[in-house]
């Protein structure tokens, strides 16, 4: 018994990294804050990292996706719960353009990030001081790592 469940474990982490070999970034962005999340070397985990203010994107992204080599960028996409646009969809959308023209080597993924932030927000009370509760910055990083942990176990 013991064997096969390492037999397994072994083929599901071949299989992961087979899929996916690099890291991957997970943005949740706003038009003022926008939440940034990595995942590990091998496309299995996510970890919150930071949120910026969103003037500040560019240079960020230089910086990250150079120093980090990532391959991989999941955007979360904002829709309503009946599927249709939000007000910031298209700014999603544009936001979706602009890595992948500047970052042509990258694959870009819209991901679906309904409820993401609500997820985030009862976590967050959940291991929180009430200080740190009433910054919504923490709560971007922490929907970025749920949008682009929701990707990375979609993909196995």
């Amino acid at each position: 018994m013991l064997k096969s469940v390492k037999s397994v474990k072994s083929s599901f982490l071949k299989k992961r990294t087979f899929d996916f070999m690099g890291k991957a970034i997970g943005i949740d962005f706003g038009l003022k804050r926008t939440g940034f999340a990595i995942s590990d070397d091998s496309g299995i985990i996510a970890s919150p990292m930071e949120t910026i203010d969103s003037r500040n994107i560019p240079d960020y992204l230089d910086q990250i996706i150079t120093k980090e080599k990532i391959h991989l960028v999941v955007i979360g996409f904002p829709t309503s719960l009946d599927g249709s646009d939000t007000d910031i969809t298209q700014n999603v959308r544009q936001f979706q353009n602009y890595i992948k023209g500047k970052y042509p080597q990258l694959e870009v993924v819209l991901y679906d990030e309904r409820l993401t932030s609500k997820i985030a927000q009862h976590a967050f009370v959940q291991i929180s001081k009430k200080q740190q509760r009433r910054n919504k910055g923490h709560l971007d990083k922490m929907s970025a790592a749920i949008i682009l942990q929701d990707y990375l176990n979609s993909r196995s």
